[in-house]
């Protein structure tokens, strides 16, 4: 009888843990950060597609650079909210870092470029409607959490995660210049 009376304590202590789905079917990140050492790096990310402009996409084109994936979707505030904070470090460092984006989710590619429009977003996103371009990253990221954006070194692998909104353009800029100084000699 007891535990008839604990039962509905123990579902609502178990609906707090979770981090909301949001009902559109997402998990929202925290923006924790996590930097990966070297030595604990997996192998390169493999992600070949089409981008929302209908053109053929190898990420193995920007190895040599530091490279920023972002995982977005139109119907994602927090998206929103950080796309001009991508675009403003596009700009800026553009020809040292290539930037992608991975359009997950959005139901046509039309949408996704009228949100680059809106936004100004000028680097390439790969248009991937049921996520799996996030199943590149290796268990890295949860295919279904948006926004997320791993930074990878030089070589290609994840040297940083962050799962959620961008927390700052400060730590974007750290994790970039970190991914960038580990894959120097290390190749």
């Amino acid at each position: 009888m007891r535990w008839l009376l604990a039962l509905p304590l123990v579902v609502m202590l178990a609906a707090c843990g979770q981090t909301g789905t949001n009902e559109a079917g997402y998990i929202s990140g925290d923006g924790r950060t996590q930097e990966i050492p070297v030595a604990d790096r997996r192998e390169p990310v493999e992600l070949t597609g089409e981008t929302l402009e209908g053109k053929p996409f190898d990420l193995a084109d920007t190895r040599g650079k530091v490279t920023v994936l972002n995982v977005w979707w139109t119907g994602c505030a927090p998206c929103r909210k950080e796309m001009p904070m991508l675009q403003a470090a596009y700009e800026e460092l553009g020809d040292e870092v290539a930037f992608v984006g991975l359009n997950t989710r959005d139901a046509s590619a039309a949408q996704g470029l009228a949100f680059e429009r809106h936004y100004g977003v000028e680097y390439p996103s790969v248009y991937s409607p049921d996520g799996a371009a996030v199943l590149a990253l290796k268990g890295s990221l949860a295919p279904r959490a948006i926004p997320a954006t791993a930074i990878l070194d030089t070589e290609g692998r994840v040297a940083a995660l962050i799962r959620g909104e961008i927390p700052s353009a400060r730590t974007l800029d750290e994790l970039i210049s970190a991914a960038g100084k580990s894959g120097e000699g290390s190749a």
